[in-house]
């Protein structure tokens, strides 16, 4: 029956049934089948007021409402600019800018589509302008935005703690380091890019010290609350919850003093917030359904005890759950394979004595794969609405060395568990 329920699951995902929506039926009628409409309906209604009441959850609106006003006040336009004034001028230089705007914005907004939008209204036609080769500019900024579901504040990292129980401090603290190892991946993998391709990524103009004090005096802000919230939470000065509330508080107060954030801007802003939390609620909701049903069906259990049969090391075992993230990353979204996947994987995990913290920056970069990856590669998407003169065809040649970046870094996460557990293990010792 769990086989059945998750074939049933893959059938409508593909329909294109929004994923929230699939779970709950999928987890309704298999409840319904195994325990009876009774159980059914209690679990429903249970699961439903006690996902809504849950306090940890307000991290969410609170971070999206955050990265939405930095939108809106132009915060993340003067990161940009910041970054081009320091570097520019180098060959790829606005390409490397893009990356660095797209770290920054990710750790206000949590979110790898907000990150590929936004960066790619504000850089694709600066590198059009200076006539960079439009499979470097549409590559770096799909893969740039990749980055908002590393560098915390991450829904990625909620929705793994919510599913599996851990701490969201320890996990948005674990994604900090692999976040900066990424980051200057992709840089590096921009440098190469020029250096092998040198018209690929032109130099732009040169900046004066005064011009790029100016511009780094723009960026002061925005750098001020990362500093606050991230080192909040490091420092115990603040929970997940507080440093949300903090960091959204901060940038609402930005756009009042600045007089950029008038009440249209904040309505939309807090409009387009709650769309959001309704979504992701709704796709955590579905997923309290159908994880009771893949437990009573034993599905995960007999998965887990296949998987300890096999008799391979634990890495081997490990390497093989991250290859099934990168196959279904290539058909499915993210929430969905977390939810998917978790409940069949994690009692694994912890049954071979892997750190889960550690586990859950592994499947939250590989995740992120999935995200530039064909052929759903909902960033590519994302890009291709902004840039609409660049086939789909060029943008997934342009990511592809970017992908290989990534994956080299899920290799250096796994040999060295150490980059993922410093700074949680730090903040608690």
């Amino acid at each position: 029956m769990g086989l059945v329920g998750i074939v049933a699951l893959l059938v409508l995902l593909i329909l294109r049934v929004p994923v929230a929506f699939a779970m709950f039926l999928v987890g309704f009628i298999g409840i319904w089948s195994v325990r009876g409409w009774d159980a059914a309906m209690g679990l429903l209604s249970s699961e439903t007021f006690t996902l809504a009441s849950s306090p940890e959850l307000v991290v969410i609106p609170l971070f999206i409402l955050m990265g939405n006003v930095a939108t809106s006040t132009g915060m993340s336009r003067k990161l940009y600019n910041a970054a081009y004034a320091i570097i520019g001028h180098i060959r790829g230089g606005l390409a490397s800018a893009t990356v660095v705007g797209c770290g920054g914005f990710a750790a206000l907004s949590g979110s790898s589509v907000a990150s590929a939008l936004t960066m790619g209204k504000v850089s694709l036609s600066e590198m059009d302008r200076y006539k960079y080769d439009p499979r470097l500019s549409t590559g770096v900024v799909a893969a740039g935005g990749t980055l908002g579901i590393l560098i915390p504040p991450s829904t990625g990292f909620v929705i793994f703690a919510i599913l599996t129980e851990q701490s969201i401090g320890r996990l948005f603290l674990a994604g900090v380091l692999p976040g900066l190892l990424l980051l200057a991946m992709f840089m590096l993998t921009v440098t190469l890019i020029c250096y092998i391709r040198p018209e690929a990524g032109p130099r732009g103009p040169r900046t004066s010290w005064r011009e790029k004090r100016a511009a780094l005096g723009g960026a002061f802000p925005i750098l001020a609350v990362i500093i606050v919230t991230i080192g909040g939470i490091y420092g115990g000065l603040f929970s997940p919850v507080e440093a949300a509330g903090v960091g959204a508080g901060l940038v609402i107060l930005y756009g009042v003093f600045t007089r950029r954030l008038g009440l249209a801007e904040f309505w939309q802003s807090a409009r387009s917030s709650v769309v959001t939390t309704a979504t992701v609620m709704l796709i955590l909701i579905g997923a309290h359904m159908i994880n009771p049903f893949l437990a009573l069906s034993h599905l995960p259990s007999y998965v887990g005890g296949g998987l300890v049969a096999l008799d391979l090391p634990v890495l081997g075992i490990l390497a093989l759950m991250l290859l099934v993230y990168l196959v279904l990353g290539c058909f499915l979204e993210g929430f969905a394979m977390l939810v998917l996947t978790l409940p069949i994987f994690f009692p694994v995990v912890l049954q071979l004595g892997i750190d889960p913290i550690w586990f859950g920056v592994l499947v939250v970069l590989t995740l992120e794969m999935g995200l530039i990856s064909p052929p759903v590669g909902i960033n590519v998407f994302i890009v291709k609405s902004v840039a609409p003169n660049v086939s789909l065809g060029e943008i997934f040649r342009g990511v592809a060395p970017f992908w290989g970046a990534m994956l080299v870094t899920l290799l250096i996460l796994i040999a060295f568990p150490q980059i993922s557990l410093l700074l949680p293990n730090t903040m608690f010792n």
